[in-house]
Formats: structure tokens, sequence, C-alpha cells
């Protein structure tokens, strides 16, 4: 029995009067969200519109990974590392050429060609296996960056040149802008492809492999392109990083990195790209909430890891309270009051 064939009820048994829920185009979200935020960038100090460019940048690699993860079920723990992969390829581009939009299209090439190297090896692995191969890039990647120092200047890092913004705008609003564009970007091209035949063969591969190869679909080819579509986002992220932070260097993109990405893709709720954006908020503002309760506790043994124990303790409050993350709490409030009524 196929996908299509399992639920033939679905599409013939309807209740009288029932009205179907039409989906808003993602190009108008898109365009409501600009619109947002570049409101948003004329009342917030620069500090928080500095925030809302970290949010942006985060979106891109949440939203990546939340359909490799949540769409494909392919369980990544190196993602950090493909950030890295992207800021060093705009560090090293942008200080040679001095050309930002080559130095960002870079990046992203040579990081969607790690993803597709990365993938190719993850489309023969499941389950443990693959977090295991994803979980040692985030090892190797960040050593590389020390054997060859003399490129990349060893943890030191290596600084980026960059044009300063026109005069009549201020740095952190121009930084706003430029990641929320590419983060929207990213986001309709994302919202885009899983809506037609590729979205469906991901769900498809997810839920079972064996189903999804008797109704005709390549699983490999789809697994690869799952993580070379998710590793492009990530590469975007990283270049959007180097040029926010105008440094790169190993410590920007530890291994707990890449367990944040995950846990926010999680919490806000996997397969949704609404709940990347959520995702990508918390992993903005629960850092700042645990570093001001280290500062005010004053326990330097819990700063490192304070972060990480408010991530675990919101993972499982929320799972507890809504098992499909925040993005599911509008629909589940919406079916309660449908109940009720």
């Amino acid at each position: 029995m196929t996908a299509i064939e399992a639920r033939p009820e679905a599409t013939t048994t309807a209740r009288p009067g029932a009205r179907r829920r039409r989906r808003v185009h993602p190009v108008f979200v898109i365009a409501a969200g600009a619109v947002l935020v570049v409101a948003l960038t004329y009342v917030l100090p620069p500090f928080r519109n500095y925030q809302l460019a970290t949010v942006g940048a985060y979106f891109c690699v949440t939203a990546g990974l939340t359909v490799l993860t949540g769409l494909n079920g392919q369980l990544s723990l190196g993602h950090g590392a493909l950030m890295a992969t992207g800021a060093y390829t705009l560090a090293l581009a942008q200080n040679r050429w001095e050309n930002l939009p080559v130095s960002f299209a870079l990046a992203v090439l040579v990081t969607t060609a790690v993803g597709a190297v990365i993938g190719l090896a993850a489309a023969r692995l499941r389950g443990p296996y693959l977090a295991g191969l994803t979980l040692a890039v985030a090892i190797v990647v960040p050593s590389v960056t020390s054997t060859f120092d003399e490129t990349f200047n060893s943890d030191q890092g290596l600084s980026v040149y960059l044009n300063p913004p026109p005069e009549q705008y201020p740095m952190e609003q121009w930084q706003a802008w430029l990641c929320w564009a590419a983060a929207l970007v990213v986001v309709l091209l994302l919202a885009l492809l899983v809506r037609g035949r590729f979205g469906r063969d991901l769900r498809a591969v997810r839920d079972d492999e064996t189903a999804a190869k008797l109704a005709g679909i390549n699983i490999a080819r789809t697994q690869v392109l799952a993580f070379v579509v998710s590793a492009a986002c990530a590469g975007v992220a990283g270049a959007l990083f180097a040029y926010l932070a105008q440094s790169v260097s190993p410590g920007a993109f530890p291994l707990t990195l890449s367990l944040f990405l995950l846990m926010a893709i999680v919490i806000g709720g996997l397969g949704s790209l609404f709940g990347a954006l959520w995702g990508a908020l918390l992993l903005v503002v629960l850092p700042t909430l645990a570093q001001s309760v280290g500062e005010q506790t004053g326990s330097q043994r819990l700063e490192g890891n304070l972060a990480l124990i408010v991530f675990g303790v919101v993972l499982v409050v929320v799972m507890l309270a809504a098992p499909g993350g925040l993005a599911s709490i509008p629909s589940r409030i919406s079916r309660l009051i449908r109940r009720n009524r």
C-alpha cells in the first residue's frame, strides 16, 4: 500500500458545510515579514537591532536544519561546523577581493559542496551512525583552523574587511536589513521547495523508506539533496555571522552551537518553518537570559554551561506542554476552542 492509498477516506468523507482552510501563499507572508522587520529597525535601539540581525542569521540555519531533520528525518550534529565553513570562506574571500556579493556567493557554494560530500556519506547511514558522522565533522572542522594556522590564524581567527554602510543608515540597522533580506529569501525558497514534489518526497522518505521506494522515490538522492539544501542554508548563516562580527574564529562555532541548533528546532517545532523562527529567536534570547542570571547569582562555575541548562529546562517544559513545539500551540488552542463550541 502506497502513501497515497493509505487513507482514501480523507478525501471522500467530509462533513457537510465544512470549509477547507486556504493556506496563505509564502510570498505574502514573506512580504509581511519584510515590512515588519523594516518597521522594527526604525523603533528599536542599536543593540536590539543587532540582536534582530542575529535572529535573522540564525533563522537561515534553523530553517535549513528543520527541513533536514524535521521533514527528512536526518539527524545532524554538525551544522555548527557548516556555519564555520561559510564564515571562514567569506573571511578569506573578502580579505582577498573585497567584494561582498562575490565573497557571500563563494561562501554558500563552498559550504554546499562540503554538505554534498557529507550528504553522500550520510545517505548510507541511519540513526546514531549518522549522528556520529556529523558529530565528527563538528569536531574536525575547528581543528583544521589550528592545523593550517598560516591560513586561518589558528585560535586568533581572521578579521573581515568590510566597507562601511551608507552614511544615512546606522550600522546596526543596515546589518539587520541585510541579514533579514537573506533570511527571508532563504525561507521563501525553502517554503516553495517543500510545497512541491520535493517536499512530498522528503516526508515520504521520513515516514517510510520502503513505501517511498515502492512509490518510485530515489531514497539516496532525496537524502543527499536534503543535506545539500540544509548545508547551503548553514553557509548563508555562517557568512552572515562573519559579516556581523567582522571577524571569525574557532571559538565562535563550538560543538555546543550544533547542540543548541538542534534543541532550538525541537523547541520551535520540527518540520515547521514558523517553528524555525521561534528557534532562532530562542537562540538569541535564552543565552542572554542565562548570562544575566549568571551575573546576578555570581556563579562562575555555571557560567559556561548555564545557557545549555536553560535550553534543557525549556526543552523539557515545552515537550510536556506542547509536544509539537511552540509552533503547534496556536493550532492546539484553535482545536480546543472548536471542541468547546
